[in-house]
């Protein structure tokens, strides 16, 4: 497996698993329209960059001090990603979200929220920091770790913005619903797989 398509297919799998930015970015669309949902996206993208800036950093200097270190933490990562395939997989599929409490919300305010439900998540971080241990070695330049990076942060964005836009229309919103615990049984079984295969996969 390449670099570049563990990147792909685990950011993907991991971005469409319903979570905090996912019941937050539903909110707003639902209660203040697509314009809002979408500002929420913006935010949430903003944050993942956040998260993406200091794994490089940290994993750079892991590599450079400890190759044992870095094994463990590689070994961590990916029986992280085996977890959340597990719970993603056993997950009922109700989406649970307040809808109480409305108040404006400027477009500032949308774009403040996203960022800062993203940046404080520590199951981003986790994520991220996951990724990144199973796929950057010694040898992966500098500018393909910065894609990667750009890749996650457009990854959220692109769904999310879906999201925006379906959860701010009654029917496609009961569509999406509907096929949630679906998606979540074949997310989570590929997550799980990948997790098992990455930590056995030889080290770069």
């Amino acid at each position: 497996m390449t670099e570049i398509l563990a990147v792909a297919v685990i950011t993907v799998l991991a971005v469409i698993a319903p979570g905090a930015d996912f019941a937050m970015v539903v909110r707003n669309s639902y209660l203040y329209g697509r314009r809002t949902g979408l500002f929420a996206a913006t935010g949430v993208a903003a944050g993942v960059l956040v998260h993406v800036t200091y794994t490089m950093l940290g994993v750079g200097l892991l590599i450079a001090s400890s190759t044992a270190l870095f094994t463990v933490i590689k070994l961590i990562g990916a029986a992280y990603l085996v977890y959340i395939g597990v719970r993603t997989f056993r997950a009922r599929g109700e989406v649970e979200v307040d809808l109480e409490n409305k108040t404006e919300l400027t477009p500032f305010a949308a774009l403040r929220t996203g960022f800062l439900t993203n940046v404080l998540n520590p199951k981003t971080t986790l994520f991220v920091v996951s990724t990144f241990a199973q796929v950057v070695s010694p040898g992966t330049p500098v500018y393909r770790q910065v894609g990667y990076g750009l890749f996650m942060s457009l990854a959220h964005l692109l769904w999310f913005g879906v999201v925006a836009v379906f959860f701010s229309h009654d029917r496609m919103r009961t569509l999406m619903l509907r096929g949630q615990k679906v998606l979540n049984k074949v997310i989570g079984s590929v997550l799980a797989g990948l997790g098992i295969t990455l930590a056995f996969a030889p080290s770069h």
